[in-house]
């Protein structure tokens, strides 16, 4: 059984991110997806609270087994979870700063990694055992954009999900 983790700050959730799991889904036909808002990431500062992105992402991803995730390290959370072989899915962005995360060769013990390359963000000419490359479409976008965005209270339409756009007016997310 391939199990597909997704995790991210989702700060909040655009449709590059849901471009980036659905172009997963097409190549590695996982049997679960499971999405993973990081309560407390240990790389960046997040704006809306963890109940409100764990929201959003429901929104954005209504198909996947999304929660809250208390691990503020990739690698915390695999040990935790200890499932056999789990696919870990990121952006070539994310790919790119990889050899920075906490303890990144036992990420690469505890899991296989999916990585998605989209127009704009360079390929690594070294690919290490258990990383796989796919390709998907993804307009470029930025959770920072929409934030911004947001809080001069332009429109955010086409940058995320329908859903995760109400939900963000909603809840009064990103405004000053």
């Amino acid at each position: 059984m391939t199990v597909a983790l997704f995790g991210g700050a989702f700060d909040p959730p655009h449709v590059g991110h849901v471009a980036l799991l659905e172009a997963a889904r097409e190549r590695f036909s996982p049997d679960e997806v499971r999405v993973f808002v990081v309560a407390k990431p240990g790389h960046k500062d997040v704006v809306a609270d963890a109940p409100s992105r764990l929201r959003l992402a429901e929104a954005a991803f209504p198909e996947a087994n999304v929660e809250l995730d208390d691990h503020a390290r990739t690698v915390d959370m695999l040990r935790d979870l200890d499932l056999e072989e789990p696919l870990f899915l990121i952006g070539a962005d994310e790919w790119r700063d990889f050899a920075d995360w906490k303890e990144p060769d036992e990420v690469l013990r505890l899991a296989r990694l999916g990585v998605g390359t989209r127009a704009g963000v360079e390929d690594t000419t070294e690919t290490p055992e258990r990383v796989m490359f796919f390709w998907f479409d993804s307009p470029p976008v930025a959770s920072s954009e929409i934030r911004a965005r947001v809080a001069r209270g332009v429109p955010i339409d086409g940058l995320v999900p329908p859903a995760v756009a109400d939900l963000i007016w909603d809840l009064g997310l990103y405004r000053r």
